[in-house]
């Protein structure tokens, strides 16, 4: 490798044409082909049993992410204007909207009102014309309130906001798509306000945050750093190339991705910046050995400098980058895509960057000759040469003699540093074991931010934004008829709704239950399951002829075999979701009885395999990143002790990262999972120039 560098370096101009077309190539690449991942649910795999199951479910029962538009008065909704509003807004959303059918929009207008007269059961609108009187507004109003199906799901308890649920087909929701939605209900407000919320919603802002935060603060690294850079290194030449290194580095990271056709997602955000910090350190390494021969041999040649150079750094700057590689490619063990595609693509910009680093240094010198001497105050290279006969300038001993006297120190009392670093390492795995899982999307957003509070608001004022489907499935025909199944699912929800995470909560019994009370003059002691299955039946039939019947497909399937119980969270967290399961784990040997299963479904659900899939894959990759840093230590520098030793650094540092986030209070999630992996990928680059 050594000969084959020293050959191209002497083509510099070689050289600056290939990073030309490099640059023109993966330029028109980026162009093309780069586009932002707005579905989170493209982040989990597609593979994976429970995403398999959850997609056939809600194909089953139209399960679909909703937009949610939540109309507000400062007094009541129960006037002919607001009314005459949800009115609009209920028929105008699906003609002005592809993707969103009008028989898919729930609303005060929409809703069926269940009720009973002398000749049974009647299923009808709850106003067709606007209410205009007093009278007709009061009745309207007592109407919303007698029906449970409705009060505090649709309309809040305090009359003043009511909720317009659009269900809107995959793939519709797009920047675009926001901002014409916003436009569109810009238009009904005042004195009413109008806010937009639902799951689409979170996704579509939170794919805005990373791209944001990069075009924040890359541009403020790229500066810090190149100011940093001068003072360190008092050289223009070093900087422009150590910034370079970075550059291509991070070109050829983004312009894989696209040519291979993978979407940025957030988590790719942060490869610029990640890969700023690895390609300068390996130019200040390049920088300082070139410095220090210069120093020693004032008139050294340019062949002779450049030899030189790659002969002392050619194996620590390959190991370090080659390790660090490594540490970022464990994390491709992780069925979460974003996480795997972020491992995968940065440690090919890493590659690159040791590639640039080893070749445009060395470039340099032929092209623009011997750099002047400068009397660097940086820390040199391990392999100095320099023996206590040696001639060392004054400006140069300050570094030495520091290392000297840390390193004395650290020999006389090294029981002292193994104690402390025992009593820390302690600590750290207590920390550790508080560390808990959490992929709340709403999280990464500021307390502050119209998203998070548009999202509170409906909280407060509704059942919530967030959905975990329960899936109850039987092999006997018509088993959902029955009254004892019916009344386990009841005794479920109504233990479901004391955790206070739970705002609502919808199934086949809120039909049953709110028929059997209608057809009983209304008496809420009838508010229950019927005790026969003959009478379920009946009731079923009598919706069936009054009312739409394709409203049940969203809570039954046509046998009566497969049921859906929707729950909507006042949290997006997945801790929160998993709380929720576990208290339904009680109720599956209830079921067990009856021939049926629980399984899970939608969007929610989702989010906390996902979660468990981010933990399982940090600990493989952590494992797996260890176990192939010591071989290659191992390797390298011809001894399993080194290679042991070599990761005992790291492995503290892991220990340290997950005990500091469990005694914060941080949860591990997409973002905070890949920490480790980037510790090790470059925690053990301090380890091989140590040893080297």
């Amino acid at each position: 490798m050594n000969q084959i560098l020293l050959g191209l370096v002497k083509h510099p101009k070689l050289i600056l044409t290939g990073l030309l077309a490099m640059l023109l190539i993966f330029g028109i690449s980026i162009r093309k082909n780069t586009r932002i991942e707005t579905d989170l649910d493209e982040y989990m795999p597609k593979t994976h049993p429970a995403f398999i199951y959850s997609d056939q479910m809600e194909e089953q029962f139209n399960i679909q992410d909703n937009i949610l538009l939540v109309i507000e008065h400062p007094k009541t909704i129960f006037n002919p204007s607001t009314l005459a509003k949800i009115k609009d807004l209920s028929l105008n959303l699906a003609r002005n909207f592809q993707g969103i059918e009008k028989d898919n929009i729930t609303s005060l207008f929409t809703a069926e009102n269940i009720t009973s007269d002398e000749w049974g059961l009647t299923v009808e609108a709850f106003y067709t014309d606007i209410p205009q009187t007093d009278k007709q507004l009061r009745d309207l109003h007592v109407a919303v309130e007698n029906n449970e199906m409705i009060f505090g799901r649709i309309v809040s308890y305090s009359g003043k906001a009511t909720m317009l649920v659009a269900e809107i087909d995959k793939d519709v929701f797009t920047d675009k798509f926001y901002r014409e939605l916003q436009d569109f209900v810009n238009e009904y407000e005042g004195p009413e306000t109008i806010y937009i919320a639902g799951r689409p919603v979170v996704e579509g802002e939170l794919t805005k945050l990373g791209p944001k935060d990069m075009a924040r603060m890359a541009p403020l690294v790229i500066i810090l750093i190149t100011v940093i850079l001068l003072l360190l290194l008092r050289s223009w030449r070093s900087t422009l190339i150590n910034l370079a290194i970075v550059l291509f580095g991070t070109l050829t990271a983004f312009g894989l991705m696209a040519m291979f056709k993978v979407p940025v997602y957030t988590l790719s955000t942060m490869i610029p910046v990640m890969l700023i910090a690895i390609g300068v350190a390996y130019g200040i390494h390049m920088h300082n050995t070139i410095q220090h021969l210069i120093n020693l041999n004032p008139n050294i040649t340019k062949d002779s400098l450049v030899k030189k150079s790659l002969q002392e750094m050619i194996k620590p700057v390959s190991m370090t980058a080659v390790t660090t590689a490594i540490g970022f490619l464990s994390l491709t063990t992780s069925q979460v895509l974003p996480v795997r595609y972020f491992g995968l693509f940065i440690a090919s910009g890493v590659i690159m960057e040791m590639v640039m680093a080893l070749v445009l240094f060395p470039a340099s010198i032929y092209l623009l000759g011997v750099p002047k001497s400068k009397k660097s105050t940086v820390s040199l290279p391990a392999k100095t040469g320099l023996t206590k006969s040696s001639p060392r300038n004054k400006t140069e001993e300050n570094p030495a003699s520091i290392g000297q006297w840390f390193g004395t120190r650290l020999l006389s009392h090294s029981r002292i540093v193994v104690i402390v670093v025992g009593i820390v390492v302690f600590l750290a795995v207590i920390g550790a074991t508080k560390v808990w899982i959490d992929t709340s999307f709403l999280a990464n957003f500021q307390d502050d931010s119209p998203v998070v509070q548009t999202d509170n608001f409906v909280n407060t004022h509704f059942g919530g934004t967030s959905v975990l489907n329960v899936i109850l499935s039987s092999e006997e025909q018509d088993i959902f008829k029955e009254p004892e199944v019916l009344t386990i699912l009841s005794n479920l929800q109504q233990v479901l709704h004391q955790n206070p995470t739970i705002g609502d909560s919808f199934a086949l019994t809120d039909f049953i239950k709110r028929m059997h009370q209608v057809m009983h003059d209304d008496d809420p002691a009838y508010n229950k399951i019927p005790e026969t299955r003959d009478m379920i039946a009946q009731y079923l039939l009598l919706y069936e002829m009054s009312g739409d019947p394709d409203n049940l497909d969203n809570v039954i399937d046509y046998d009566y075999k497969n049921a859906n119980l929707t729950l909507r969270l006042k949290s997006d967290s997945s801790a929160k979701m998993k709380e929720v399961i576990n208290e339904i784990e009680p109720f599956i040997p209830l079921f067990a009885d009856y021939g049926i299963e629980i399984n899970y479904a939608g969007s929610g659900y989702k989010s906390l395999v996902f979660a468990t899939l981010l933990l399982e894959g940090q600990i493989l990759s952590l494992l797996l990143s260890f176990l192939i840093v010591a071989v290659l230590l191992a390797i390298v520098f011809k001894s399993w002790l080194i290679g042991i030793v070599g990761t005992i650094p790291i492995m503290i540092t892991a220990i340290v990262n997950f005990g500091t986030m469990g005694a914060l209070g941080i949860p591990l999630s997409s973002a905070t999972a890949i920490i480790s992996a980037i510790a090790i990928g470059i925690g053990v680059d301090y380890a091989i120039h140590l040893i080297e």
